[in-house]
């Protein structure tokens, strides 16, 4: 259950439309790295997740990725509104445009479709959130990638705030890491899954 507050996480006013600058900045609603994935990965293993300050963490970072993908819809939109057909020819979104206009479709700034093989759920605790920092990791480093490309302040200002969660997140899920490896025994930490195997061993004892 959520309460949804209508308004986004950091505020967008983009001025100048851009098409050309949309067509990777969508990788991060629909790509690989993106926020669609991460909201679904991260709320998808809370299921599994033994500890209950973990499953919060995860909880709480998959909303706050939902917000995130809110935020990349909302800086594609604005630069794609009001677009001409010779914007789009120029800014080769010319196979885009056939398909969706200038509706907001998930898809990688390579042209493939989002799919769920983008995240993971794999139901062992430290083989989850090891998998959540490195998600976190490529997420900042594709934002980097974005920064490296753009020039306009009114987009700077939001991926960098976008940026700046991915490092907090990468940090969060590090301490949930933590908290699993203090409840299991050092040796160990990949001798069995603490999500399943933990569980009926405490019930065997």
């Amino acid at each position: 259950m959520w309460t949804y507050e209508k308004r986004l996480q950091f505020p967008i006013n983009i001025k100048n439309p851009n098409p050309a600058m949309a067509k990777f900045i969508i990788s991060q609603y629909g790509g690989p790295d993106g926020e669609i994935g991460a909201s679904l990965r991260y709320l998808s293993q809370r299921y599994t997740m033994p500890y209950k300050q973990c499953v919060g963490i995860l909880n709480d970072v998959g909303t706050e990725e939902m917000a995130h993908f809110e935020m990349v819809a909302t800086i594609v939109h604005q630069l794609t509104r009001n677009m001409t057909i010779e914007q789009v020819k120029e800014a080769g979104m010319e196979a885009y445009f056939v398909d969706h206009t200038a509706g907001i479709y998930p898809v990688a700034a390579s042209g493939v479709p989002f799919d769920a093989m983008c995240f993971a759920s794999k139901g062992d605790a430290i083989t989850d959130l090891v998998e959540d920092m490195a998600a976190e990791q490529k997420a900042r480093t594709t934002y980097d990638n974005i920064l490296r490309m753009i020039d306009d302040p009114d987009v700077i200002a939001p991926i960098r705030f976008l940026r700046e969660r991915e490092v907090v997140h990468f940090q969060r899920f590090g301490e949930a890491l933590r908290v699993v490896q203090d409840n299991l025994d050092s040796k160990n930490f990949y001798a069995f899954n603490p999500s399943f195997d933990g569980s009926m061993m405490r019930k065997n004892k």
